[in-house]
């Protein structure tokens, strides 16, 4: 194993310079294991990234990548390298509990799409990460068993719903990490930790295997310090299954083969709804200097506009809702998830079951959906939110006639402190303004770092394509890489 502070710079560098190493013989998967288990030691009780970290089962999986690359055999394209896991994402024998007390003691008995395709590439599964419970949330407090704190500032969020995720690879407790964004749930944490985070187009990515919350608009997708590692676990899971019927059957491109070749005359769509009230003045500032660097490489700024976009949460709070609440029915005591141990009729067992395993968010967001589908109501809200939606991808059909990529802040404000917000759940919806719409759309978005606030904390941009723009997303990505030097960056927790 290396000495300590040779491990402490190993877990600081990008899956792309590690991936390397390892393919050249220079490091072995189980010594990788075992420095980002070291910084799990020293970290993780500061941060409570991971529900369930088995450390073993890390162990074993690393050797035996070990033994086969020394075998001669094939290893696949991700091999030795430690992944973690959203805890919604269905892990066979592994604790899968969406954060969720109605889940606590649920094992799986198979894989997602998304972890057969990370064991085929050769990648150690490292770990369960926190969440928002059921994914419900935007600064992954609303966990019903602990709270994640944020890398740069541990008395602050790290965004949600993926919030642990996210906190495990700014903080350098895992090189990449798979999260999953419903309405921001991947680009917001991202944008919050000053990481990479990739929401795919609906339908690159399986579904199946992922606990749902609202299934017309869940997507799961990369969490990485740069372009380079988003797309290399990008590259590991896109692609069609025949298990998942909204997962698209088309060719999955090479995104790594042009991720450095310069988009040229690329044009950048700024929406002026995107700095509008409410943004703070330094995230704009950030977002605005982004642009120039943009215009300095050659791209070419165009103004447009997404009139439909101030409806856009309110839309989403209904449709979103209104599938969780058809989702979530399934754990009721008697099918699934926890059952009551005080109760005297079939009703009580229900009601008490749902009431004791559920958080209070999760009942939030039940009993919205439940009024919007109700008769007499759903006319009014639910139907009509789908002509909104409607609405809101037919702007970005007409936007994207003009630029290739729009671009713009990932989120209004920078990292807020713990409990500032959890007694005002409109100001906490708000955290996800700029990043529903690309759900509601079916599109492809990315958050990169593009700053810092002077207090220190990360600001994200957020760069949105058409479906399956992910190679362009991400060439745009490497450019602003190419340019600056945010992504490289690492918090004083981790290089104190």
């Amino acid at each position: 194993m290396p000495a300590p502070d040779d491990a402490s710079s190993l877990t600081r560098l990008p899956a792309s310079e590690l991936v390397l190493r390892l393919r050249q013989g220079d490091l072995s998967a189980v010594q990788l294991a075992q420095a980002y288990l070291a910084a799990c030691d020293r970290h993780e009780p500061t941060l409570r990234a991971f529900l369930h970290l088995d450390k073993q089962l890390v162990l074993d999986r690393a050797t035996a990548i070990d033994a086969r690359r020394q075998a001669g055999e094939s290893v696949g394209a991700l091999a030795g390298l430690p992944v973690a896991l959203k805890d919604n994402l269905c892990q066979k024998g592994v604790l899968t509990t969406c954060a969720s007390k109605m889940l606590q003691n649920f094992r799986p008995p198979y894989n997602a799409t998304v972890i057969e395709r990370l064991e085929a590439a050769g990648a150690v599964c490292f770990g369960k990460t926190n969440l928002d419970e059921f994914a419900m949330g935007s600064s992954t407090e609303n966990s019903a068993f602990q709270t994640t704190r944020n890398p740069w500032d541990p008395e602050r969020i790290p965004g949600g719903s993926s919030g642990g995720s996210a906190a495990a690879v700014a903080g350098c407790l895992a090189p990449l990490s798979l999260g999953s964004d419903t309405g921001g749930s991947i680009r917001q944490p991202a944008s919050l930790c000053g990481i990479v985070g990739l929401k795919p187009t609906y339908g690159l990515v399986s579904r199946y295997g992922l606990v749902a919350f609202a299934s017309s608009l869940d997507q799961i997708g990369p969490f990485a310090h740069d372009a380079t590692g988003a797309a290399l676990l990008l590259q590991a899971i896109a692609g069609h299954d025949p298990r998942d019927t909204t997962s698209l059957n088309q060719p999955v491109p090479d995104y790594l083969a042009d991720l450095d070749q310069p988009l040229a005359g690329l044009r950048v769509g700024v929406a002026r709804e995107f700095f509008g009230e409410g943004l703070d003045p330094q995230v704009e500032q950030a977002v605005r200097t982004a642009l120039d660097v943009y215009k300095s490489q050659g791209a070419t700024l165009v103004d447009v506009s997404l009139p439909t976009s101030p409806h856009a949460v309110a839309t989403y709070y209904l449709v979103a809702t209104a599938e969780a609440s058809s989702n979530l029915a399934r754990y009721d005591g008697v099918h699934f998830g926890h059952r009551t141990e005080r109760k005297s009729n079939l009703i009580e067992l229900y009601s008490r079951s749902r009431g004791e395993g559920f958080g209070a968010e999760v009942k939030r967001r039940i009993m919205l959906g439940t009024y919007a589908l109700s008769s007499g109501y759903i006319d009014a809200y639910y139907l009509q939110s789908l002509r909104v939606r409607r609405l809101i991808l037919e702007d970005f059909q007409q936007v994207f006639r003009q630029c290739d990529v729009l671009a713009g802040p990932t989120a209004p404000t920078a990292a807020f402190k713990v409990g500032e917000k959890s007694a005002d759940p409109l100001s906490m919806y708000l955290s996800d303004i700029y990043t529903i719409s690309c759900n509601l759309a079916g599109i492809s978005g990315i958050s990169i770092p593009c700053g810092f606030t002077t207090g220190g904390l990360p600001i994200g941009l957020q760069l949105q394509g058409p479906q399956f723009a992910e190679s362009t997303l991400l060439r745009a990505a490497r450019m602003h890489e190419k340019a600056t030097d945010w992504h490289t960056r690492r918090p004083a927790l981790v290089t104190g």
